[in-house]
């Protein structure tokens, strides 16, 4: 079109000189102005009409000179952005989101599990009046758990109640067949002793022994006897003789073990004492009994069977070695650096049912973890520890007396 223009302009200027020498006639040169004018309006048109069917095919073919992007910026942009093709609605919809991640399987032993559940109890009824002991008095009472009425052994002190109640010791029990257990029977001396120096005692029978509902089950493969425990812990609360705010464990081997998740579990529990307790983290539990059941490969019913179940049962989520995250989330060492308060730990050397070390690897975790831990090992005495009875409970009740009652001696 530029050169059509040109030529054009050139013929005019040739036009008006000529007609610049002829001063006769003016009307032919405007004549020829006029027409001149008209054919480049013309031309422009035409060259107009014939470039914009060129900048609509540029979209599809290789642009000619004449139609490069420069010419018409504007155009070509509008015209390039409508003819833009859309997404295709069915491709989108094709699209799947990504899958959900599975959650991680949760169990009713994992620490942080058990500390969402509720512990309410219930009121202490008295269902027997027992024969007192030298300075207190003594029953047979029940309150609920998950639904199951659970006996225990309580105890009061006589004399003058202080002003806020007595202070509390929470009884755990070792393993006794549940079909032997009694509720008068075994560890009436070390009941005693606390219940003689000023302390309310409260004595639980695990579910399924005794006369208590329900059905036994073990303190390491279920939260079951813990959470028997912790229920009675809030029915003694709740007793208008006991100081709420005072409350001590004790536990003897398998009771040990309770005793231990009960204080990483529940913030109520001022101080623990544990003897010849089955205080080990869970990796050293399952090998143990792995090297039993290797020595004993037909257990008869009892303990033996019990132990074999906890241990296959667990198994199902895998070994510690497999799945060491869901051991760790069930395993009370886990969580020593947050536990309820100091621990005092008493084993005898020569004892046959649960190593001498248990307590010390428990001594040794709680002081890495910055917690007050107290040890005592007696030289060639047993799983009761019944040659140093006397010093042990001695301890005991000292240790009990500065951290739960809060003055020594009170």
């Amino acid at each position: 079109m530029a050169s059509i223009t040109t030529g054009v302009l050139r013929m005019s200027r040739k036009v008006h000189d000529r007609s610049a020498l002829s001063l006769g006639n003016r009307a032919r040169p405007r004549r020829l102005t006029v027409a001149l004018i008209a054919l480049l309006v013309l031309v422009g048109c035409r060259s107009a009409q014939v470039h914009v069917p060129e900048l609509t095919a540029s979209l599809t073919v290789e642009p000619t000179a004449a139609a490069a992007p420069t010419a018409f910026p504007t155009e070509t942009v509008a015209l390039t952005a409508a003819s833009s093709p859309l997404p295709s609605p069915t491709a989108t919809a094709t699209v799947e989101p990504p899958p959900t991640p599975t959650p991680t399987p949760t169990h009713p032993l994992m620490i942080e599990v058990m500390r969402e559940v509720s512990y309410p109890g219930s009121d202490l009824v008295i269902e027997e009046t027992l024969s007192p002991g030298s300075n207190y008095d003594r029953y047979i009472v029940s309150y609920l758990s998950e639904g199951l009425k659970i006996n225990a052994l309580l105890t009061i002190p006589r004399g003058e109640k202080p002003v806020t109640g007595w202070p509390v010791v929470i009884f755990n029990h070792g393993y006794i067949p549940p079909e032997q257990y009694r509720t008068t029977e075994r560890y009436v001396a070390y009941v005693d002793g606390f219940a003689r120096s000023g302390y309310m005692v409260l004595r639980s029978d695990y579910r399924g022994h005794a006369f208590s509902e329900g059905e036994p089950s073990n303190a390491y493969g279920t939260p079951d006897y813990t959470v028997d425990v912790l229920n009675g812990l809030a029915a003694v609360k709740q007793h208008p003789d006991a100081d709420p705010a005072r409350i001590g464990m004790w536990g003897h081997s398998m009771g040990g073990t309770i005793t231990l998740r009960a204080m990483v579990v529940s913030t109520d529990i001022r101080a623990g004492v544990i003897w010849a307790g089955v205080t080990a983290p869970y990796p050293e539990l399952v090998e143990r009994w792995r090297r039993r059941d290797a020595e004993r490969p037909t257990p008869t019913p009892g303990a033996g069977l019990t132990a074999r179940r906890w241990v296959e049962a667990l198994g199902a989520f895998g070994t510690p070695e497999e799945n060491p995250a869901f051991w760790d989330a069930i395993d009370p060492f886990s969580y020593l650096g947050e536990i309820s308060g100091p621990v005092q730990s008493h084993h005898g050397t020569a004892d046959t049912s649960v190593p001498v070390e248990y307590s010390e690897i428990l001594h040794a975790r709680l002081q890495a973890a910055g917690q007050v831990s107290e040890v005592f090992t007696y030289p060639n005495d047993n799983h009761n520890i019944s040659g140093n009875f006397g010093l042990a409970m001695q301890r005991s009740i000292a240790f009990f007396d500065l951290y739960v009652k809060g003055r020594p001696g009170e």
